[in-house]
């Protein structure tokens, strides 16, 4: 009210500004502001800055002196009309639809072949035996956790990508593949939507580990997890993602790989952790270069 009484007193001065075409007031409905927006052709506006804008100046004071007003400041910009007309429109959309019809369609992309991409499963899963055996034999240890792409968070690649990791090596074959069956061992796979883990347990481990609990304990580090099968020797579940907890399938591999670990040494069957960074195991993709 104290505002519009100051504007009532310069409002007939404001309004007799030569060039003036309107005098506008706007107030926020949210933050309060108040505003009068004077408008001129640019020729008149110049003409009215030579007067100092007169009767800006004592406007201004009477709003400096009211009670409950923080901030009083001017401002200069333009105003140019460019709602088009209805030929103009016409044009414009006719152009834009047909911009829209020559463009390259993003198709979408066609799913791989089964086979094919079992075939790469088992691949990666056999190559990984390898080199968990290798690396298992090396550090003495008996359980390893590690992570594989080709699966992408399928619980049935990934069985099938264990199972040729825990295949037997044929000695008559040029490249040795999978030989680690005998090594306990979780294994990690992101999907988009999930993470699935897969726990394996060999039969002469079982009465050192229980598959089950030792996947049940990992899964349910984070919540919404699914254990999917139960079984002395191997127990799958999933972890779905979910943003809103900040659950997401490459954010917390590596933190269930250490949980895995940790889980092993409580029992003994994994080494201590010494305090280094450097000491404590785990492997990713990252760890087997192709």
């Amino acid at each position: 009210d104290a505002a519009q009484a100051a504007l009532d007193e310069v409002l007939a001065e404001l309004s007799s500004v030569e060039g003036a075409s309107s005098v506008q007031r706007v107030v926020c409905g949210g933050c309060h502001d108040f505003k009068v927006v004077t408008k001129l052709s640019a020729a008149a506006f110049g003409e009215w800055e030579k007067a100092s804008f007169a009767p800006e100046a004592e406007f201004l004071a009477k709003l400096k002196g009211i009670t409950g007003i923080s901030t009083v400041e001017t401002q200069t910009y333009t105003l140019e009309e460019v709602k088009m007309n209805k030929k103009d429109v016409k044009k414009a959309m006719e152009k834009k639809e047909k911009e829209a019809a020559s463009a390259p369609k993003d198709e979408a992309k066609p799913p791989e072949d089964p086979a094919k991409k079992l075939k790469k499963v088992i691949k990666e899963g056999g190559k990984r035996g390898v080199e968990i055996e290798g690396a298992a034999d090396m550090g003495g240890l008996q359980f390893f956790c590690t992570s594989v792409d080709e699966p992408e968070g399928d619980v049935e690649l990934l069985t099938k990508c264990v199972e040729a990791m825990n295949a037997k090596s044929d000695p008559t074959e040029e490249e040795r593949k999978g030989g680690s069956g005998h090594i306990g061992k979780m294994v990690f796979s992101c999907g988009v939507d999930k993470l699935a883990v897969l726990a394996y347990v060999p039969e002469e481990k079982q009465g050192e580990l229980s598959c089950e609990q030792w996947l049940e304990k990992v899964l349910s580090t984070f919540p919404g997890s699914k254990m999917l099968t139960k079984d002395k020797t191997v127990s799958t579940g999933i972890i779905p993602q979910d943003s809103d907890k900040g659950i997401f399938p490459l954010k917390i591999r590596e933190p269930l790989i250490l949980e895995a670990n940790n889980f092993l040494r409580k029992l003994g069957l994994f080494p201590e952790d010494n305090g280094s960074d450097d000491d404590e195991i785990v492997f990713g993709d990252d760890d087997f270069p192709s």
